[in-house]
């Protein structure tokens, strides 16, 4: 049973493309920033850097974390967050979603008030970068947890790396950030972008949330690794399918062929790795027949 999500509570405006329901926005002044400094030749140089603000996530009326976050889609961060840390479960309402943007601060509501002061207690720091937060029990939203064995057509892999690495994005504009894109077969729909994996998979997150939308036939993509925070998120947010341009760790790979992922790492051109649920892949083409990638549009796995 899903989520209900009531009431009537604005979010932030969606970046629409033709492609895309969210789509990355590389031109937005909020975002990012010019710095000037010098380059190795010792002359005067100028780049865009990504912008870094902390965010308040409130459950009612208890404080929960302050990320580190570039500041977009801050409601979906925050209802994202709280369902896959296991703090909205699936008989809970919510009733309004604020935020303030002066404060930097979110506050979700709920019909019934919630208390969490013994699960903030097992927090623990994870490998993912901008220090990123799981909590102790995280682990026990996972009993029972197994994913519908959708299949996956590796046409649909490869357009979707072709098309996600060309898409205009901070990555491309300034770097030092991590994309995720939800995808349904080779249509990229919601493509986040954040400091941290987990903060861009929480937004998708949020988002599914927020829409109502359907799990169990869609992909994850990432830039980042596959570690095992990636792939708890993935199993609870119940989408079967993750994949990523950069590698896995053990735990990670454990955890996948516990709940029943498909997880495939190292995707470069016509190249994959798949160390879980590789059953479930249709191969209905040739990889040599698909393109290697085009230095233009090549991107550095972000790990």
């Amino acid at each position: 049973m899903a989520t209900r999500v009531e009431g009537s509570w604005q979010l932030s405006k969606l970046n629409v493309s033709t492609e895309y329901r969210i789509a990355p926005d590389p031109g937005n002044p909020r975002l990012t920033r010019k710095v000037t400094g010098v380059d190795h030749l010792g002359q005067e140089a100028e780049i865009s850097v990504v912008e870094e603000r902390p965010l308040t996530i409130y459950l009612n009326r208890q404080e929960i974390v302050t990320a580190m976050t570039i500041g977009d889609y801050p409601e979906y961060l925050a209802l994202g967050f709280l369902k896959n840390q296991g703090m909205l479960s699936a008989d809970d309402v919510v009733t309004r979603v604020d935020y303030d943007e002066e404060v930097e601060t979110v506050v979700v509501r709920t019909e019934v008030e919630t208390s969490h002061e013994e699960k903030l207690q097992k927090k623990t720091r994870t490998s993912g970068c901008a220090v990123g937060t799981v909590f102790g029990d995280m682990m026990a939203g996972l009993e029972g947890v197994t994913l519908p064995a959708t299949p996956v057509k590796t046409s649909w892999l490869y357009a979707l790396a072709h098309e996600i690495n060309r898409t205009p994005s901070l990555y491309l504009e300034a770097g030092a950030i991590h994309g995720t894109v939800l995808c349904h077969q080779d249509h990229p729909l919601v493509y986040m972008e954040d400091v941290g994996r987990h903060n861009a998979v929480d937004k998708i997150a949020g988002w599914m949330l927020s829409e109502r939308t359907e799990a169990s036939d869609k992909i994850l993509y990432t830039t980042g690794r596959l570690t095992s925070e990636m792939v708890i998120k993935t199993a609870m947010m119940g989408i079967p399918v993750l994949a990523s341009r950069s590698g896995f760790t053990a735990w990670g790979v454990e955890i996948a062929r516990q709940v029943g992922l498909t997880l495939i790492g190292r995707m470069r051109g016509q190249r994959f790795v798949c160390l879980a649920g590789e059953e479930r892949l249709v191969r209905d083409v040739d990889p040599s027949a698909m393109p290697e990638e085009d230095k233009k549009h090549r991107r550095k796995s972000a790990d």
